[in-house]
């Protein structure tokens, strides 16, 4: 029987103006798609003109200055639409989606579904849900005690895979994609039995527990900062409060 990393996976990414996901908005996205290891990948990408300044140091991240997106970007609102009826097919298909750092990306998704459609991530997924697989959240669960960071480049670097293009939204997310085939090799043995609606589970209880613990490091060293535990899609802030 194929174990789930071994058979059909989707991926997501966006860049964006910056790193709130309240303000902030996205500037381009990419959805991966990738029937098995080794097979060519089908992409989807959006270019977006967000209707407000790029700063330069985000431009300085991903390379899409305020000009450029001007001039060859489409309106959030039907992009945002697209994504997220692409999003739901994979649902539909019960393809895993891979996202790394979930709670950015998808959030961020959502706010801007909010904010363009009077919609939300949330009512695409009603009746089949969404099976996120977060290589973020499943490496630091999984190899805990492994000390440096844990970036997407790093992830790369410690998985063995080429991330030629970094902070293009489709090289991310195929990255990422790879990412999490090659995590479920190396820890098969605590993987292959659980299926993604499974793992989808234990991530949103795992990412709790890291954010804690997080916390907890904040609080020792005096940091005035609040760890969200919510995975994988913060709470709107209404609703929050």
């Amino acid at each position: 029987m194929t174990c789930w990393y071994e058979g059909p996976l989707a991926a997501f990414d966006t860049e964006t103006t910056g790193v709130d996901v309240e303000t902030d908005r996205i500037v381009s996205a990419a959805l991966v798609v990738q029937d098995g290891p080794g097979f060519r990948p089908r992409v989807s990408r959006w270019l977006v003109n967000p209707g407000v300044p790029v700063p330069e140091a985000a431009t300085a991240v991903h390379g899409l200055t305020e000009d450029h997106l001007q001039r060859n970007g489409r309106w959030p609102a039907p992009v945002m639409y697209e994504i997220a009826e692409q999003l739901a097919e994979q649902a539909a298909a019960r393809r895993p989606l891979v996202v790394m750092n979930a709670p950015f990306d998808l959030t961020l998704l959502d706010r801007e579904l909010r904010r363009h459609r009077a919609s939300s991530l949330g009512r695409w997924f009603e009746s089949v849900p969404l099976l996120v697989l977060d290589p973020r959240v499943l490496d630091k669960h999984l190899d805990r005690y492994r000390k440096g960071r844990r970036t997407l480049t790093d992830l790369c670097a410690h998985y063995g895979v080429t991330l030629d293009e970094a902070h293009d939204a489709a090289a991310d997310a195929l990255a990422a994609l790879e990412v999490v085939r090659a995590l479920g090799h190396r820890f098969a043995s605590r993987l292959e039995r659980l299926s993604p609606a499974q793992l989808h589970t234990l991530q949103a209880s795992w990412h709790a527990a890291q954010a804690r613990g997080l916390q907890a490091w904040f609080a020792r060293s005096g940091v005035e900062e609040a760890v969200d535990p919510a995975w994988p899609l913060r709470p709107d802030l209404p609703a929050a409060a």
